[in-house]
């Protein structure tokens, strides 16, 4: 008797604990958001997620997550998960783009040693499924595209182009590149229009084959201004991209990929060649890079932006995904460990993250 007394008050102290526990609403079902929603729940909040689109398509076919991404994926208890869907990627190297010769090869392994981790490339879809999983995609609230928030000293409301609201405590702006959200975080007269990068990227997912590049590294053919790029993924593949600088707003035409392909990247070394004949044209991306020049401000009272509605980079040194990882962390553990309230710990986030995420930016 005295037994299942105790198990009962257990059970209303951790339901009356979920009840009165803080809810952030999360605008956007990507990387960033997923992330955001995991790290959230982990540190004791509510979490209610909201994706413009019905069904989520990940833009580019694979992501290389560096060792400080996947650190943040370890803090969610996904790293067992994510090894088995990243590749090995022991070596890199660059190599001459006639001739195929060696320019430059090292191992990965001093890095490995000196920050604790190693890199680990996965297919997007793979990482998005994962993290979806983990949180309960049926929880998350699909075909939901936000019109504007309105925030007062209690909380903050989101209201849906379909009429429907949504209120939280506070707001996590993880709405990607396009954001509706930063221009009502953004101090006035800061522009951020998203500017050309100068190059097109075709991207995509190609069985793997050593007579192109070897399983266990990533694999550069470099020259003209021009790059290719392989890595390897999880299932025999490898990702695989191209970057062309070109002028921008050309038409796009996926009949046309292998030959445009084979005109950008004509007396390049057989791998490239060869590449370029094993690609499936109507599973190729093709993305204009574009990124957005960093800005001073992440949080506006109980809004923070997160991910790429926040600091939105071109994929040069494949940060992107990782700072995304990173935001949600340090978002979660800073509302975790200060009790000055919500505002307070929403501007601690700030400092801690707005100098990092924009010598990424400018790096990239």
């Amino acid at each position: 008797q005295a037994a299942t007394e105790l198990v009962q008050k257990l059970q209303s102290l951790i339901i009356n604990r979920k009840e009165t526990a803080m809810k952030a609403i999360v605008i956007g079902g990507g990387i960033g958001g997923m992330c955001a929603a995991l790290a959230l729940e982990k540190s004791g909040y509510q979490t209610e997620v909201y994706e413009a689109v019905s069904v989520i398509k990940p833009v580019g076919a694979a992501i290389s997550i560096w060792p400080n991404g996947v650190k943040c994926l370890n803090y969610l208890g996904l790293g067992e998960q994510l090894r088995a869907l990243g590749g090995n990627m022991a070596m890199m190297a660059y190599h001459d783009f006639r001739q195929g010769e060696v320019l430059t090869r090292f191992s990965m392994q001093p890095l490995v040693e000196s920050v604790g981790e190693r890199p680990c490339p996965v297919a997007r879809a793979d990482l998005q499924a994962m993290l979806l999983n983990r949180y309960g995609a049926q929880r998350v609230h699909f075909g939901k595209r936000v019109s504007h928030i309105e925030q007062d000293a209690s909380g903050v409301t989101a209201w849906f182009t379909d009429g429907s609201d949504a209120r939280g405590d506070f707001l996590i702006a993880a709405d990607g590149t396009h954001s509706v959200i930063r221009a009502q975080v953004q101090v006035t007269g800061h522009s951020a229009e998203r500017r050309y990068a100068g190059y097109v990227n075709w991207n995509g997912l190609v069985a793997m084959d050593e007579s192109i590049a070897p399983a266990d590294q990533w694999t550069t053919f470099v020259g003209e201004g021009k790059r290719v790029s392989l890595m390897p993924v999880s299932g025999n593949r490898f990702y695989f991209f191209f970057d062309v600088p070109l002028p921008k707003g050309l038409a796009e035409d996926r009949s046309s990929v292998r030959s445009d392909l084979l005109r950008y990247f004509s007396g390049w070394a057989d791998p490239v060649q060869k590449l370029i004949a094993a690609i499936d044209p109507h599973t190729t991306n093709r993305i204009e890079i574009h990124d957005i020049d960093p800005f001073p401000q992440l949080v506006n009272g109980r809004v923070a932006l997160l991910g790429d509605a926040g600091h939105s980079t071109t994929p040069d040194i494949g940060q992107g995904g990782c700072a995304a990882m990173e935001d949600a962390v340090v978002l979660a553990m800073t509302l975790q460990t200060h009790s000055l309230g919500i505002e307070d710990a929403l501007r601690r986030y700030q400092a801690r993250r707005a100098a990092r995420v924009e010598d990424l930016v400018l790096k990239a």
